[in-house]
C-alpha cells in the first residue's frame, strides 16, 4: 500500500472565532492540515509544539498584533507569513513586508485567491533541483540545494520570499533583471515596490552598507544585478 502523502500544514491564528471556523473548514476540504489561534500567545504555544508548513496570520488582533509577531518571528524563523489585513493602502501593505511577511492579502478576500496565494507560497519554499550552482559573493555562499545562504557555517535566516529572489539571482549572475522579471521568475507577486522592499530587505543581511551596495546593485532605469565574486 502507498502512503498517502502528508498535507501541508497551516496555522491560522485570528481573533475573530467565526473567521477561524470557516478558514479552518475550507482549508481542511481543500486538502490542508489546519490548527488554529485566537492570539499571538496561543500562535507561539502552537508553533513550539508542532510542525507549520505556513502562518496566515491577521494583522488587526488585540494585544500583540500581526506586525508585531511577524517580526518578532522573523528573528528566529524562516516560516512563510501570509498576513491578512483590513487595511488595503499600499504603505500599509508594505510594513507587512518590511517585517519579513511573505505575502498580503486584504480583506474581504475570495477564498479562491486565498487558495492562490498559500499555494504560490508554499511552492517559492520548496527546494529547487541539486543541479543549480553555489553562487559566491562578499564572503556569502547561496546554495540552491541546501536552500539557504551561508556565511562560512553559519545559516542566514531568509523569508521564503527572499530566497525565491535569491534563486533567481543564482541563476543570472552578472544579469540586469528588471523588477517585472523578478516578480514573475520568484512568483513574489505584487508590483515594483513590493520588489524593492524584498531587494531592501536582503540587502541589510548580506551588504556592509546597505546604503552603498557592492554585490546587490541597482541598475538605474533598468532594474537589479548580483554581482558575484
Amino acid at each position: 500500500m502507498t502512503n498517502a502523502p502528508i498535507p501541508p500544514h497551516i496555522l491560522v491564528v485570528d481573533d475573530d472565532r467565526r473567521l477561524r471556523g470557516l478558514l479552518r473548514k475550507y482549508l481542511t476540504d481543500n486538502g490542508f492540515a489546519v490548527s488554529t489561534a485566537k492570539d499571538a500567545a496561543e500562535a507561539r504555544t502552537t508553533l513550539n509544539g508542532l510542525d507549520v508548513d505556513l502562518l496566515v496570520l491577521d494583522v488587526m488582533m488585540p494585544g500583540e498584533n500581526g506586525l508585531a509577531l511577524t517580526q518578532s518571528l522573523r528573528s528566529e524563523s524562516n516560516i512563510p507569513i501570509l498576513l491578512l489585513t483590513a487595511m488595503g493602502e499600499p504603505a500599509d501593505r508594505i510594513a507587512g513586508l518590511e517585517r519579513g511577511a511573505d505575502d498580503y492579502l486584504a480583506k474581504p478576500f475570495e477564498p479562491r485567491e486565498l487558495l492562490l496565494r498559500i499555494a504560490t507560497i508554499l511552492r517559492r519554499a520548496e527546494r529547487p533541483p541539486e543541479s543549480e550552482p553555489d553562487v559566491a559573493f562578499g564572503g556569502f555562499v547561496f546554495n540552491p540545494t541546501r536552500d539557504g545562504l551561508f556565511r562560512g557555517d553559519n545559516m542566514i535566516r531568509l523569508t521564503a520570499a527572499e530566497t525565491s529572489l535569491m534563486r533567481v539571482f543564482a541563476r543570472n549572475p552578472g544579469v540586469v533583471l528588471s523588477r517585472q522579471r523578478l516578480s514573475r521568475d520568484s512568483g513574489i507577486g505584487g508590483n515594483d515596490r513590493t520588489v524593492d522592499v524584498q531587494i531592501t530587505r536582503l540587502r541589510r543581511k548580506i551588504e556592509p552598507d546597505p546604503k552603498a551596495p557592492r554585490y546587490l546593485q541597482t541598475v538605474w532605469g533598468e532594474g537589479y544585478v548580483l554581482r558575484p565574486d
